[in-house]
C-alpha cells in the first residue's frame, strides 16, 4: 500500500510461515491473470499487450533496484520523467528517491506498452489523493502501489483498477483489526478460522479492499467496513452479506516473488466493450467506428 503511515498505526510486521496460495474472487467468467514480473525497461511488454487484449487487464511487479540502474544510466531521463522530474531533483533521501524515480518509469513503460507508443510520449498527472493517470489517454486506466521493495503497475482497458501489494510475512492482529476492516460477515468467516490461516486471510483481505478502494479513487477515505468480501464463496458483498455486484467487479490475489509478496487487484468492467486496440493511433471505439460506417453508407 502507500500510506504505511496508516497502516503501521493499525498493526505490527513479523515473519510468518509457508506464504497463502493464489486465490481468485471472481464469481463472473471475468478473469485477472497473474502478475508479469519485468525486471527492466525490456520488458517482456508482449505479454502484458497479450494480457490487456485476452482479459481486459495486465498487472506488472519489478523490485526497484531491478531497475536502478537503468534508471541511472538513462540519458534522456528527465524528459521521461517530465512533470516529475523536479520532485525527483528535491528528494533529498536516496532510497526514496531511488523508489520515486523507477516507480514512474514503470508506470510510464507498462503505459506505453499498452498504448504502444513510447514512455517519454506520455504525460503521468496526479487526481486528488494521489492516483496516477495519463493526461489525454482515457482508453486505458492505472494504479500504482509500492511496498518495502516491491513496485506493482496495473493498466486496464475496459474500466477502473486498483492495485495493492503486502510483504506476506506482515502480522496483522485479528484481535485489534477486526473492528476497523471486517465487517460482521467477515468477522464470523475469519473466527471460525484457525490461527494461521486466520492471519493470512486477513492480510488477503486487507490487501483485496486496499485494491478496491484505489480502483474507486477512494483509498483510505472509505471505511473498510463499508463493504465485504466472501472469504469462501469470492465476490463483493454489502456490509450485510447480500451480494454487491452483478459480476462487473473481478478480483484476485496472487503471491509473486516466491511468495515473499501478495498482489491483489480489484478490476471493473464498464460493460461498453471497449476495444481491444489501446494503441494511440486507434483510439476508438471499434463498435464505434462500425456502426459509423453503417450509417454513412445508407443512402
Amino acid at each position: 500500500m502507500t500510506d504505511e503511515t496508516a497502516a503501521t498505526a493499525l498493526s505490527a510486521r513479523a515473519r510468518r510461515g509457508a506464504p497463502p496460495m493464489p486465490y481468485a474472487s471472481t464469481p463472473s467468467a471475468r478473469t485477472i491473470a497473474p502478475p508479469l514480473h519485468v525486471s527492466g525497461p525490456g520488458g517482456p511488454w508482449e505479454k502484458v499487450r497479450a494480457d490487456l487484449r485476452r482479459e481486459g487487464a495486465a498487472v506488472v511487479f519489478a523490485t526497484w533496484g531491478e531497475w536502478l540502474t537503468a534508471a541511472l544510466a538513462d540519458a534522456e531521463l528527465r524528459p521521461l520523467l517530465g512533470r516529475d522530474w523536479q520532485r525527483y531533483r528535491r528528494t533529498e533521501d536516496a532510497a526514496t528517491r531511488y523508489r520515486f524515480v523507477t516507480s514512474r518509469m514503470i508506470v510510464k513503460y507498462t503505459a506505453a506498452a499498452a498504448l504502444r507508443t513510447e514512455p517519454a510520449a506520455l504525460d503521468l498527472a496526479y487526481k486528488i489523493g494521489g492516483r496516477p493517470y495519463i493526461r489525454g489517454f482515457d482508453q486505458i486506466d492505472v494504479s500504482l502501489s509500492h511496498t518495502e521493495d516491491l513496485i506493482v503497475v496495473g493498466v486496464s482497458r475496459t474500466g477502473r483498477i486498483g492495485v495493492d501489494t503486502e510483504a506476506a510475512g506482515r502480522r496483522m492482529s485479528f484481535e485489534l483489526l477486526h473492528q476497523q476492516v471486517c465487517t460482521p460477515t467477515e468477522h464470523a468467516e475469519l473466527t471460525r478460522m484457525a490461527g494461521e490461516r486466520q492471519a493470512s486471510e486477513l492480510l488477503r483481505l486487507w490487501t483485496l479492499k486496499e485494491a478496491y478502494t484505489k480502483a474507486l479513487g477512494q483509498g483510505l477515505r472509505l471505511g473498510f467496513t463499508e463493504f465485504g468480501f466472501g472469504l469462501e464463496s469470492g465476490g463483493l458483498l454489502a456490509p450485510d452479506g447480500s451480494p454487491a455486484s452483478r459480476g462487473e467487479w473481478a478480483f484476485a490475489t496472487y503471491p509473486v516473488l516466491g511468495g515473499a509478496y501478495l498482489v491483489s487487484t480489484a478490476c471493473h468492467d464498464t460493460g461498453l466493450d471497449a476495444s481491444r486496440d489501446t494503441a494511440v493511433h486507434t483510439m476508438l471505439d471499434e463498435g464505434f467506428m462500425s456502426a459509423v460506417e453503417e450509417d454513412l453508407a445508407t443512402p
